[in-house]
């Protein structure tokens, strides 16, 4: 039994603490099943970039054999080859690649931090199904509407976007401004999340409703292979601004609401959205229609 969550990013001050996973792990156990806690790696430089890397963050962060009581995995690979394409017949996507895990685990917890996010609105149980279940490969396909565009009367020539850059599309020129090669760029928005000075904001390279739309079939795929056989689980405490992937404290923009649990997906975001508030959400990320998860997975069926 796979419980899919988020260990949080090196100097991540958010994310949610391994003893809420060692009570999963202790539930699932008594129930006769033989659980572990896993995660897939990412596109951005940091501390889960690669498979070594993030199981030494997880590790950092209490997520160990030793406290949880099981072990902590990598879905897809030490090398990041551990994938499989399975179908989705969308508007964007014909195919998704995910972890092979999906055809793997007898079943699974989607075990969610509810908080906000820099390019979705906000995060939930779509977004770790989505997103989480995801290989690099198609994490870029989701990511590649997603750009920079710089704010000169912001920017302070600081340098950290061409330092966290992992493809070198961001540079720096002499004493000048950054410069941004869109071509080479994979729309992994770390240059956006981390610039120190809000210098940087999203180019949409289609519709802005695009990455909403990617991240709902991704999901759907995912779910129609893993639905009948997995509980979700949402955590509505420290509900950040932005997503446990970036480093330092974020803002917290709701008291603690508890957990949400259930059978679906878009049911316990939904959920979640109803218990914080729609305002909370629109005014963290004003420019974002996060709405458009809900309506979408209405349209090509992925409803409860």
């Amino acid at each position: 039994m796979g419980v899919k969550l988020h260990w949080g990013e090196r100097g991540n001050k958010s994310y949610l603490e391994p003893a809420y996973a060692r009570g999963i792990v202790r539930w699932l156990k008594d129930l006769g099943m033989d659980p572990f806690v896993f995660d897939t790696t990412v596109l951005y430089s940091g501390g889960r970039r690669n498979a070594a890397d993030s199981l030494e963050t997880a590790a950092s962060h209490g997520f160990t054999r030793d406290f949880l009581g099981c072990d902590v995995v990598i879905a897809d690979g030490m090398d990041g080859r551990n994938v499989v394409d399975i179908p989705a017949g969308y508007k964007h996507f014909k195919t998704v690649q995910v972890a092979s895990i999906v055809h793997e685990a007898d079943g699974f917890v989607i075990f969610s931090h509810f908080k906000g996010h820099l390019a979705a609105g906000f995060g939930g149980a779509v977004k770790n199904v989505s997103m989480g279940f995801a290989s690099r490969a198609q994490k870029q396909r989701m990511h590649a509407d997603v750009k920079p565009v710089l704010n000169q009367k912001r920017c302070t020539k600081c340098g950290v976007c061409a330092s966290v850059c992992p493809t070198g599309a961001a540079s720096m020129q002499g004493d000048g401004y950054p410069s941004y090669d869109l071509e080479v760029c994979i729309g992994c928005a770390q240059c956006i999340a981390q610039c120190p000075e809000v210098a940087l904001k999203i180019l949409w390279g289609g519709d802005h409703e695009a990455f909403q739309e990617k991240l709902v079939e991704t999901a759907k795929a995912v779910w129609d292979v893993i639905g009948r056989r997995t509980t979700v689980i949402n955590a509505l405490v420290k509900i950040s601004a932005e997503c446990d992937c970036l480093p330092g404290k974020v803002e917290i923009i709701s008291e603690d609401k508890g957990f949400v649990a259930g059978t679906h997906p878009v049911e316990v975001d939904a959920d979640c959205v109803r218990r914080v508030g729609e305002d909370v959400i629109t005014k963290a990320h004003s420019y974002l229609p996060w709405q458009r998860q809900f309506s979408y997975a209405r349209e090509i069926g992925f409803v409860y």
